[in-house]
């Protein structure tokens, strides 16, 4: 059905709660949230970086909690060529509170895109970033054109 004209504006306004220097959405109101996380990730030497003058998302680089021996039993992740991108609330990636995505790194790949999505439940000021767990042994870089981005779905 049609919507009025100011409606249809207000359904994709940016609002004040995600910060590109910090890389963290605060939630404005207590609710049920979608984030999408989508990197291209690529090697320092072989990529061009993101352009002068381009604002950049800011991305938290760390090692998170590792994975239970039984995940690991039940091959769930292979090696240590891995990549992990996963969006946390208040920074704590446990189990319950994080998104997570894996993705076992090519040799040879100049670029590749990683991302994650799904729903996750903040209180009014709580806030989520994204963080990359880099055990591939070889430097990685973020390039432009990278985005993360948050949607209330509902109270």
């Amino acid at each position: 059905f049609p919507c009025p004209q100011a409606e249809r504006e207000r359904m994709f306004h940016r609002g004040s709660g995600m910060n590109l220097t910090s890389g963290q959405y605060t939630a404005p109101i207590a609710g049920y949230y979608t984030f999408t996380a989508t990197l291209h990730i690529g090697e320092p030497s072989r990529t061009p970086l993101a352009a002068a003058g381009r604002a950049r998302m800011a991305l938290t680089l760390l090692s998170v909690p590792a994975h239970s021996e039984q995940q690991r039993k039940k091959g769930q992740l292979c090696g240590g060529n891995r990549l992990r991108v996963l969006i946390c609330v208040q920074s704590h990636c446990q189990h319950n509170s994080r998104l997570e995505t894996v993705s076992q790194l090519e040799s040879g790949a100049d670029l590749f895109t990683i991302s994650v999505t799904g729903v996750l439940y903040l209180q009014a000021g709580q806030y989520a970033s994204v963080f990359v767990d880099n055990a591939a042994g070889s430097p990685v870089t973020v390039q432009s054109g990278s985005d993360f981005s948050a949607i209330l779905l509902g109270v």
